[in-house]
């Protein structure tokens, strides 16, 4: 249920990715408005403004970033922050490009800090200043860049510095989906890999999604799995549930790790409050992975909060678990409504 994606998946995702903007399921707002700047840089024969896309993985950067390309019938290329660590690394990038191609930066406030100011002059003025020689030899060559588009995506926007911020005419964050959104998307991936999904599947697939379509698409896979070894090669409510039961994924869209870390909560710190690094290790995983894979979605579920303590079970945690709460548990929970 982790969000990101690794080299296999994104392989697999890429035969599901929607080519248009009238195709992107979902996030109504940014399709509109980024619709409306592809539009009018089209009609004035221009090249787009720089773009940045930020949000949680799994919710469509990417495919943004594909969509942007073809709308502007211009060629897309592919890099990441990561992948940059010199500023001569991106002034490669940068020289090859042609005029009206886009440029897609993923992870873009990974970027080293040197790479990232060669940027700022390539987004504004696109020109680069590459540097020959070294020590009091050293010459400064100016080099003319054609116009280009900039698609930046980051999972984490405040880690962006401003100046670099400021230079994206567009900016755009992506939220998590509706389940009627999910259940879409699911219809239309189920037609390109020629599955038959029933209407109550996909209902039952997109609940237990996370409102992130990476994960609703890869539990489709897995369904489409069992359907084919087990069932009778449909996708219908029956070979859904058995299949997600198989692969621990429970009614809320918890996995094993999610109720191994509400489970010791609950069961060995008697609810909390704990630190994190304790408990990752009473569930045998890194700090890292208990904070960025399981932790943001037991707190938008209501099932786990952060104190300056440390991590604290909620009453719902203890009621989903099958246990009984305590009583401090229930008096902080009927606080909590009331404020709310």
């Amino acid at each position: 249920m982790d969000p990101d994606a690794d080299a296999l998946e994104r392989s697999a995702e890429a035969a599901l990715r929607p080519g248009t903007l009238d195709e992107f399921v979902g996030q109504r707002v940014v399709r509109d408005q980024l619709d409306l700047v592809l539009k009018a840089a089209s009609a004035r024969g221009a090249t787009a403004d720089h773009v940045l896309l930020s949000g949680p993985p799994g919710l469509g950067k990417t495919t943004l970033a594909m969509i942007v390309a073809h709308e502007m019938g211009a060629t897309l290329r592919v890099s990441s922050g990561p992948a940059i660590q010199h500023a001569g690394d991106l002034a490669a990038i940068l020289s090859s490009l042609d005029e009206g191609d886009v440029l897609f930066l993923d992870e873009i406030h990974r970027l080293a800090r040197p790479a990232e100011e060669m940027l700022y002059l390539a987004m504004e003025d696109f020109r680069v200043d590459v540097v020959v020689g070294k020590g009091a030899g050293a010459t400064s060559i100016p080099l003319s860049l054609p116009p280009f588009t900039v698609v930046g995506a980051t999972t984490r926007a405040g880690l962006l510095p401003a100046p670099l911020r400021d230079r994206f005419g567009f900016t755009a964050h992506l939220d998590f989906y509706e389940p009627h959104e999910l259940r879409a998307i699911l219809e239309r991936s189920a037609g390109k890999l020629g599955l038959a999904l029933d209407g109550d599947a996909a209902a039952e697939i997109s609940g237990r999604s996370r409102g992130t379509p990476r994960i609703a698409n890869r539990l489709l896979r897995r369904v489409r799995d069992w359907a084919q070894v087990h069932g009778s090669g449909r996708a219908d409510l029956a070979a859904a549930r058995q299949a997600l039961t198989v692969y621990e994924v429970d009614e809320r869209g918890l996995d094993r790790l999610d109720r191994a870390v509400l489970g010791a909560l609950c069961t060995r710190f008697g609810g909390g409050p704990v630190g994190l690094s304790t408990l990752a290790v009473s569930v045998g995983e890194e700090s890292e992975t208990v904070e960025t894979v399981a932790e943001p979605f037991l707190v938008r579920e209501g099932l786990m909060s952060r104190s300056p303590r440390g991590r604290v079970a909620t009453a719902d945690a203890w009621v989903h678990l099958g246990l009984q709460p305590p009583a401090d548990a229930l008096a902080g929970e009927t606080t909590r409504r009331l404020f709310d």
